[in-house]
C-alpha cells in the first residue's frame, strides 16, 4: 500500500473525519519522480475539540507512527468542524530549495 493510502486509511480508522484533503507534495522537492516522501495534510475533525494545535499534531502523529518511519515531512493544517466553516483558509507551502 503506499504511503498516501496508507495515510488517508489510517486517520479514517483513528479518527472520525469530516473533511480531510491530502497532498502528496514530493515534486516540490530534490527526489526521485514519484516519491512519497512530502506530504501536506488539511483534516477537519470534531476530536480535535478542546484540543491544542500540539496535541491535534501528537495525535495524527501517534495514529501514523508507522507511516512516519517511511517518509520525511507532513505539513498538518487540524481543525474542528466548526473552526473550519468559520475560517476554511488553506496555507500554501512555500516553495522548497532543489539542489
Amino acid at each position: 500500500m503506499s504511503s498516501y493510502d496508507n495515510i488517508i486509511n489510517s486517520l479514517n480508522d483513528g479518527l472520525v473525519v469530516e473533511k480531510m484533503y491530502l497532498e502528496n507534495e514530493s515534486l516540490m522537492h530534490n527526489v526521485p519522480l514519484d516519491s512519497e516522501t512530502h506530504f501536506k495534510l488539511v483534516i477537519v475533525s470534531d476530536d480535535f475539540i478542546e484540543m491544542t494545535k500540539v496535541k491535534r499534531h501528537q495525535l495524527i502523529y501517534q495514529i501514523l507512527v508507522e507511516t512516519m518511519k517511511k517518509i520525511h515531512a507532513l505539513s498538518i493544517q487540524a481543525f474542528t468542524i466548526a473552526e473550519y466553516n468559520k475560517n476554511p483558509m488553506i496555507l500554501s507551502s512555500p516553495e522548497c530549495s532543489k539542489k
